[in-house]
């Protein structure tokens, strides 16, 4: 296991400089707008300036999470075969740089949503939270209503495509699973909300780059054991990334926790990844906003990041030494 850090903001440099101090070499970075001279963000020339501005600063890219573009695959529509021709050039571009990880999603319109992003954890410190009751009569999106047979047939048409031309390039395809994991929201059915339907998205084309970015806190409020999961998946060799968090509460109501401070026996999960030979990179998610900070981008605070880096480093130490 390697630790890496969030920039989906671009070249953070007090983030970067303090990544450095703190050992954490590896970026986890989403498909951004870098090099001007062209226009599309897919670009190969866009994609090595990315990648080119975090090497100079010592770094290495070794994820592409939120790569945006699939909402017509994800919803089929008339659009879905473009939206997947366009990942294939994305992927192409990522064989060349040698980044071989793609971390994408399977929710559409709305992607990962929360309720409230300003709810006081330990020491008045910020997190976000989600509570049912706050969207039971929120309308649906301009795209309607989807039932759950049409999202699981989506999801099979992507991976029967992509899953291969992924293979060809050599690019780990690593499902993140639906956050909050309740269904519909806002319309739209959520699949990916049980561990059992983790293994029905895995099994539609087994694959070794057809696998999951293992997010523990989204695995914690859909109720399931989350060592047990790691130990499922990982015999598996299915977890090709990990987002380290946690939270209180289930999947109807809940808010997110420090890193020592949820309900998931860190110490066991830990000790799993390295039971089932994790060996790729894991990177801290969904932090509290803590004291001297603004809460302007909730859940990506510099000061949780640094308390999170620290915990992960002592439990991976700890394990180490035992074995």
């Amino acid at each position: 296991m390697e630790l890496g850090l969030a920039y989906f903001a671009g070249k953070d440099p007090l983030k970067i400089s303090i990544a450095k101090q703190m050992g954490v070499e590896h970026v986890v970075t989403s498909v951004r707008h870098v090099d001007k001279r062209v226009e599309d963000v897919y670009d190969y020339r866009n994609l090595l300036a990315m990648k080119k501005g975090f090497e100079d600063e010592g770094l290495k890219v070794s994820v592409i999470e939120g790569i945006g573009g699939l909402n017509d695959a994800k919803l089929g529509l008339p659009g879905k075969d473009a939206a997947i021709e366009r990942l294939f050039v994305l992927l192409k571009n990522l064989d060349r740089l040698n980044i071989r990880t793609v971390c994408y999603n399977w929710m559409p319109i709305i992607e990962w949503f929360r309720s409230s992003n300003a709810l006081k954890t330990r020491g008045g410190a910020l997190v976000t939270g989600f509570d049912l009751r706050d969207v039971e009569n929120a309308p649906e999106t301009e795209y309607g209503a989807f039932s759950e047979e049409t999202m699981w047939a989506n999801l099979e048409y992507f991976l029967k495509a992509a899953v291969p031309v992924a293979e060809q390039h050599g690019i780990r395809l690593a499902l993140h699973p639906d956050d909050p994991p309740v269904s519909p929201l806002f319309g739209i059915s959520r699949i990916l909300t049980s561990a059992d339907n983790l293994q029905r998205a895995l099994d539609i084309y087994p694959n070794e780059y057809n696998g999951l970015t293992f997010c523990q806190g989204c695995v914690s409020t859909m109720g399931e054991d989350v060592v047990a999961a790691i130990r499922r998946f990982g015999g598996q060799k299915k977890i090709f990334f990990v987002h380290f968090r946690d939270i209180h509460g289930t999947k109807e109501r809940f808010q997110e926790a420090f890193h020592d401070d949820g309900i998931t026996d860190m110490v066991a999960a830990m000790k799993a990844y390295y039971d089932v030979g994790f060996d790729g990179i894991a990177r801290p998610d969904h932090v509290p906003t803590m004291v001297g900070e603004d809460n302007a981008s909730p859940s990506y605070g510099l000061m949780g990041n640094l308390f999170a880096v620290g915990y992960i480093r002592g439990l991976m130490e700890s394990v180490e030494k035992s074995r």
